[in-house]
This record gives structure tokens, sequence and C-alpha cells, in this order.
């Protein structure tokens, strides 16, 4: 079994694209580093509507796998494997057309934190996606990502959706295969030979505990979407465990 960060960020500085673009080499750099040091074997890098492709760091034994974080008209879609697109529109494609074009190149469709401002799976149920996301920053969401995938029959994986590396691999996917290529992994994923993981350590409480401050102040109606009836239901249910793993 082979560990894979499915959901992980280069870019430090949203909305800039010249200095992103600086500072990206450096960005993927310490996340290839950390990922190192926390024992997985790749990370695939999905930063938001362009895809960059990274040489691998020297000395590392981390496994590049190219990706990218498409903002669909209805929620966010990760395109990951061997030629996802370099470059989308926000808000322009529909989730069907990405689940169409990432087909087209050989590539993986996860439908991204599916309960945080998406309605992806809602308004497109016959879309053939092959997996949805359990959100290293709110794994508390569990229960509402199993009912989804079991409605809809998709395998489920597991990303940190890291934005600064310290973030990256508290949340994996564990993908059984030989060898680690962005082609294997995406047999993978719609073979459904995939386990998700989340680290749940005190530094991986702290963390979350402070990102579930930072989202109830840029999500106030509650990051699970209080518009949706069963992502409400499902949303009281985890809101009132203690056991936030």
């Amino acid at each position: 079994m082979l560990a894979v960060d499915l959901h992980a960020h280069t870019r430090f500085f949203h909305g800039r694209r010249r200095l992103g673009d600086r500072f990206d080499p450096y960005g993927y750099r310490a996340l290839a580093s950390v990922i190192d040091r926390r024992g997985l074997d790749g990370v695939a890098t999905t930063n938001h509507d362009y895809a960059t492709q990274f040489s691998e760091t020297t000395g590392s034994t981390v496994t590049t796998i190219p990706g990218i974080e498409v903002s669909t008209t209805h929620g966010h879609v990760l395109v990951v494997g061997p030629d996802p697109p370099t470059e989308t529109v926000p808000l322009e494609y529909t989730p069907a057309e990405v689940v169409e074009l990432a087909h087209e190149r050989d590539c993986a469709a996860i439908v991204a934190h599916p309960y945080r401002s998406s309605s992806v799976l809602e308004a497109f149920p016959d879309v053939p996606f092959d997996a949805v996301e359990i959100n290293g920053k709110h794994p508390r969401t569990r229960p509402l990502v199993e009912s989804l995938a079991s409605e809809h029959d998709l395998p489920i994986v597991a990303g940190s959706d890291a934005h600064f590396p310290i973030e990256a691999g508290t949340a994996y996917t564990l993908i059984d295969a030989d060898v680690l290529t962005p082609t294997t992994l995406v047999e993978a994923i719609r073979d459904g030979r995939v386990e998700p993981h989340v680290a749940s350590g005190p530094f991986e409480r702290l963390l979350r505990r402070g990102y579930r401050r930072v989202h109830e102040r840029k999500y106030p109606e509650g990051v699970l979407g209080q518009s949706r009836p069963r992502e409400r239901e499902i949303g009281d249910t985890v809101a009132d465990s203690r056991n936030e793993t």
C-alpha cells in the first residue's frame, strides 16, 4: 500500500498571480519535504485553477502527481493524473464538463470537500465522478462524505487541502498498487483500491481547531452548507460530537 496526499497547494499568494508564480517552486519544495518527513510516498499538487509540472526534489523519495483544483459552477473538483488541464477559468465549467475533460486526459475527477460551498453531487447526480473526498481540515464531516459515497457508489479518498507546508500529510489516501505513478493512481481510484486516512495526533487536532474558527468566520451559515436539508441533519449530528478526529 502506498500513501498519497491527494489535495495540496504550493501557492501562498492567492489572487497575486505573478507573485505566486515566482514562489511556487519554493512552495513545492517545502511541501515535498514535509510529505517526505511524514513518511508518505506521494503528493498531488492541486492549485486553484492552474496546474504546474514540478520536478522531483533532489534526495526526496516523494512522487509528485500532477493535478488541479477546478472552481466549477457548483463547487470544486480535483483533477489528478497524467495530464490535467494547464489552466481553467473559475466558474466557467460545470462539474459535468470538468469530469468529461478529466476523463479525456486520463485523469480522475474527485469531488472536493462536498460539504463546503458545494452542490456538485446534488446538482449533477448522474455525472461519473471517480471519488469523493474526506478533507483533512474537517474530518468531522466524514458521516456526510460516507453518505454521499454510498448514495453515488463512489470510492472515498482523503487529502490535507494544505495551503501551507506544515499542513501537508494531515490526511492522505492509501492506494493498493505496486508502484506509484499518475496512471497507477488513477487506476486504483477508479477500481476502488483506495482507503482514506486522517492523522489525529495533538498537533493535527490543534490545527483543525484553528481552522474551524477560521471557517466559522468565513462561512457564517455553517461549514456544512446549511441550505441543504440532509447536510443540515448530518451537520447537527457531527456538531454534537466531541470527537474531532
